[in-house]
């Protein structure tokens, strides 16, 4: 999830400079089809399929996670950026929740803790303000925290009935493909790829495919809130970038709210080593 998060910060500094020249559906669709394109040659070279027994749930997680990646990057048009982030990572928070209520699973409430302070520290990071006029745009970016959550779910439980993370990956990136496409025609016509911009299209759709595939292998594999918590780690990278690319400093709120956010990935890892601990003497 570490290594998805630092993916996710790149795409999201590939999408800042496309903004100035692509639309929010067509950023989404590029960055899929590259997704599409790298998963297939993966499957090949796996000698692998696509066929799958549990169709519904793919469709369901790929409508469901293109939707959520559009209001996203809507939202990251419309609201300022610390706003937009910090409605979309409302989602491990949302996660959360559906884990206990939907799928049954129960945590330590130490675990939970850790996610709460998470968002705390994103908060703090971030410093979140809505303007007057943009409550319609902060909805969106609420509905996408809440959506991403949805598609998640429906990657962890994939993950639990033995799919593959490719063919995970496959369906959403193919249907997502589709969904954002559909949507870039029926809002605009598509923009002129030049020399000038191929390279930021190729950014977003490589540094996304990564973070799918490395955010897919953790939440397949691992203990659904501990990723939850690590998938903080975004924030601190694209706040490190910013300062690279753009040299807007990080005061020293920003900079504790970094330390808050390490420290409740940190919490979340050593509640869950304790718990394989204790059930594994436990079992013994």
């Amino acid at each position: 999830m570490l290594v998805a998060g630092f993916c996710f910060a790149a795409m999201g500094v590939f999408v800042k400079l496309g903004s100035e020249h692509f639309g929010t559906a067509e950023l989404a669709f590029y960055r899929s089809v590259v997704t599409l394109a790298v998963v297939v040659a993966i499957i090949l070279r796996k000698r692998g399929t696509v066929k799958s027994d549990h169709l519904g749930t793919h469709i369901i997680r790929g409508v469901i996670g293109a939707i959520s990646l559009v209001g996203f990057f809507y939202a990251l048009g419309k609201l300022p950026v610390a706003t937009a982030q910090t409605l979309n990572y409302t989602s491990p928070l949302f996660l959360a929740l559906a884990t206990v209520v939907i799928m049954g699973e129960r945590f330590s409430p130490w675990l939970v803790c850790a996610i709460v302070l998470g968002f705390c520290g994103v908060a703090l990071l971030l410093g979140p303000t809505f303007d007057t006029g943009n409550q319609g745009p902060a909805m969106v970016g609420l509905f996408s925290g809440v959506t991403a959550a949805w598609a998640y779910l429906a990657v962890r439980t994939l993950g639990k009935i033995g799919e593959p993370d490719e063919r995970i990956v496959f369906w959403f990136a193919l249907i997502a493909t589709l969904v954002c496409g559909a949507w870039q025609v029926a809002s605009a016509s598509f923009s002129t790829v030049t020399w000038g911009n191929w390279w930021i299209l190729a950014g977003v759709g490589v540094a996304g495919t990564l973070g799918q595939l490395c955010m897919t292998r953790a939440y397949s594999t691992g203990n659904t809130l501990v990723v939850g918590a690590f998938s903080y780690s975004t924030i601190v990278f694209a706040s490190l970038a910013t300062l690279a690319i753009w040299q807007d400093p990080i005061t020293p709120l920003e900079w504790g709210g970094m330390a808050v956010i390490v420290a409740s990935g940190l919490l979340a890892m050593r509640v869950e080593t304790k718990e394989q601990i204790e059930e594994a003497g436990f079992e013994g």
